[in-house]
Formats: structure tokens, sequence, C-alpha cells
């Protein structure tokens, strides 16, 4: 075999030079090849020596005198290593020379899991877990000309307040308890409708992540929690809102929008809700990524967006430019923007679009409370008709936190 010939020209070339560098250089090998190469000979005792026994291996050679050698023979290695039945691999370990070579290696293993004992480890991780939402009982009857839009907007979930700073406290559990209970007494008030249209409205969560700034002018902002349990919060909040909805409506599309808080969060909920329904016929998640809103019912055009980017004067330009077809076929045009968290409305019906921004269900935070913003605090709905536009609105003031924080333990 080539490999023993290299060993036999190792061998020879030593004893010729009597040199390995010598050696190395006339073969033209580099010195750690040379090297390796005549310590493997001597193991095979080609160096010296009479072949060394059967299953033996040359490990030490100790002179004695001019005519002898002490040769140190040692049993070789034993049978290769084969992994026990039902273990598996946990990690290894290793025995090195000077040079990093490896003289020992140790293996560690671990009895493997049965199927049966993985089965039954799945099964007890899962016994809380409620997977998709199952169908909801559907009302007996509703109003086929009339849709809901459910204003979900500027919720700013996970946010903190403290009321010695801003005169009220806020954090999570206060924000599911508060503006769960407002949204689903909104939803409850409103008419048996045909269509309901849950709209998030950008900013659901306060953060985006746990750097707890905004992205876009690294803003700090005062947070209550991980943003993985803002997250949960923010979900069973939407899933409270929707599921109220199937209550009241034949069916209910829900379109969850950007805002400046949550850019990166919004569609991760939205994702969540379309895999949280998948099982529910009557429940359609609008995934669209854009930052507007666009539904046709009757004669009547709906239109929304967060507004950090567009602002909600240019909307009724945005509408007719965008959707065209929409805006000729419409008699009423309606467009919705958040974002400054107060209610105003600058555009009459002789413009075209009547635009109006919301108020949000939250109390103010250290900073805007400290800047002076002034803002009611609400949550409602719209009723529209299919050939009359606007006919009803429900509005849930909120009160509830603001009446829990009074009075307050004085200062020491």
């Amino acid at each position: 075999m080539k490999s023993e010939r290299n060993l036999e020209i190792a061998v020879e070339a030593f004893k010729r030079l009597g040199s390995a560098r010598a050696a190395a250089k006339e073969l033209g090998w580099n010195r750690s090849t040379f090297r390796h190469r005549l310590k493997r000979a001597a193991q095979k005792g080609l160096v010296g020596t009479e072949p060394v026994l059967p299953g033996y291996a040359i490990k030490s050679v100790a002179s004695k005198a001019a005519d002898g050698a002490w040769i140190k023979q040692v049993k070789e290695h034993g049978d290769v290593f084969k992994m026990p039945d039902g273990h598996t691999a946990k990690g290894y370990s290793a025995l090195v020379d000077a040079e990093g070579k490896v003289i020992q290696k140790w293996i560690k293993t671990s009895q493997q899991a049965s199927a049966v004992d993985i089965a039954e480890t799945l099964k007890k991780a899962f016994e809380d877990y409620k997977p998709a939402a199952r169908p909801a009982p559907e009302p007996t009857h509703t109003e086929r000309d009339l849709l809901n839009l459910v204003v979900c907007n500027d919720w700013h979930v996970g946010m903190f307040a403290w009321h010695r700073e801003s005169a009220e406290d806020w954090d999570l559990k206060i924000a599911e308890r508060v503006i769960g209970n407002g949204i689903v007494e909104a939803v409850n008030r409103s008419p048996l409708a045909e269509t309901t249209v849950v709209l998030g409205g950008g900013d659901l969560t306060h953060a985006d992540n746990n750097n707890n700034m905004t992205s876009r002018s690294h803003n700090v902002l005062d947070v209550d929690g991980r943003h993985q349990k803002v997250v949960e919060t923010a979900g069973r909040l939407m899933v409270l809102t929707i599921d109220a909805a199937l209550r009241r409506s034949t069916r209910v599309i829900v379109r969850n929008l950007k805002g400046n808080h949550d850019e990166e969060t919004a569609p991760s909920i939205a994702w969540f809700l379309h895999a949280w329904y998948r099982n529910e016929p009557r429940v359609l998640v609008d995934l669209d990524q854009s930052l507007f809103f666009y539904h046709q019912h009757g004669v009547v055009m709906l239109a929304a967006t967060h507004g950090h980017q567009t602002k909600l004067p240019d909307m009724p330009q945005v509408m007719a430019h965008r959707r065209p077809e929409m805006w000729g076929a419409s008699k009423f045009r309606y467009a919705h923007g958040f974002h400054i968290h107060h209610k105003s409305k600058f555009v009459t019906e002789g413009g075209g679009v009547i635009c109006e921004s919301h108020q949000a269900p939250i109390p103010q935070d250290a900073w805007h409370y400290g800047s002076g913003f002034l803002s009611g605090r609400s949550l409602q709905t719209l009723t529209y008709h299919a050939d009359y536009g606007e006919i009803s609105r429900v509005r849930v003031a909120m009160l509830d936190a603001a009446n829990d924080n009074e009075p307050k333990e004085q200062a020491a």
C-alpha cells in the first residue's frame, strides 16, 4: 500500500541522513508530515527493531546499551465503539497532547426517551393549551343592511403609568380589565348587524420589542413587563373583541393596522389571529401589510390609516386615487384616523369625505402628562347602513381606572 511505502521511505531517509530535518527536506515533505510518518513507522517496529507481536504496538523505546534496547509492548485498543441500545450521545471529552492531537476520547451517553415517553411529555405540556378557536354560535337574526365598525385604536398595551407622576395608575392587568370590559360593553350595545369590522387602528402595543423605545425617534417608553407578556395580553384582548363581535354578527372582518409603536408587532398579531380563527368560517382576517384599510358596504366607503405617515386631511385624495372604483360607487365616504389620541371632525360632506380621529381608552403616561396634553378617553363602535351611511354609534367612556385611584396614600 502507498501509506506503508511512505513509512518505509521515511525510515530509509532518516537512517541514511541521520536527521529528520534533512530527510524531510530531501523528500520534499513538510516536517510535521515526516515526523508523523516516522512516528507511525516506529510504532510498527520499522525503526531499528523487529516487528511487534500481532495485536500490539510499540509505545516507547529505551536504550540500555550499544548492543540492545528495551521494547515496551501494550495491548492495542478493543473493538469499535457501538452506541448501546436506547442511548444517545450527549457529549464528548478528549485528552490531547501538547500539539493538540487526540490521545484518548470519551463518549458520554444517556438513555433516550421512547416514543411513549415523548408522547406523555407532549401531552402534559399541552394539557392547558387551547388550539384554534372552535366555531361560535351564530346569532339567530341580524340586520342585513347594517355594518358595525369596532374601533380598536391606540390601546398601547404594556404602557405603564404611576399616579404620582401622571395622576393615574396603569399597567398590563389594569389595561386588560378596563379595555376588555369597555370593548365588550360597546359591542354588546351595538345593533345585531350582518357584518362587523374589527379594526385595529395601530399602536395596539406600547413598545415593539424589549428595547422599550420607539423604532424611529428612539423615545424611551414606560413599559410594564417583557414584550412577550405584552403581546400575549394584546392577543387576548383582540380575541375577546372578535368573540364578542361573533355573538352580534353573521360575519366578522378583522384588520390590524400598523402604527408607529407596533410596526413589527402588528403583523404578528394579525397572523396570530389568522391562525387562532382558522376553524371559524365566519371570521376573515385581512393580512394586508399596508398602512391603509378600505371597505365598501353598499354605497358606503370606509377607509382608515393610523396617521403617523399619511395625515388624516390627506385621506380623501388617497382614497379617490387608490380606490377609484370604490370612490365612484359610493355616496357616503368616511376616513378614520388615530395616533393623536383625541377626537376631531374637520371635513364635511361637501369635501366628499367625513374624516374623523378617535380618542384612545388609555390614560397619559408621565411624558404626555408632563407635556400638558389634554384629551378624553373612550371606546366606541359606529354603525353604517348600506343605503344611508352612519346611523348610530356607541360610546363607552373610560372612567373605571380613574375612580380606582382615589384616594392615594400620602408620600412619607
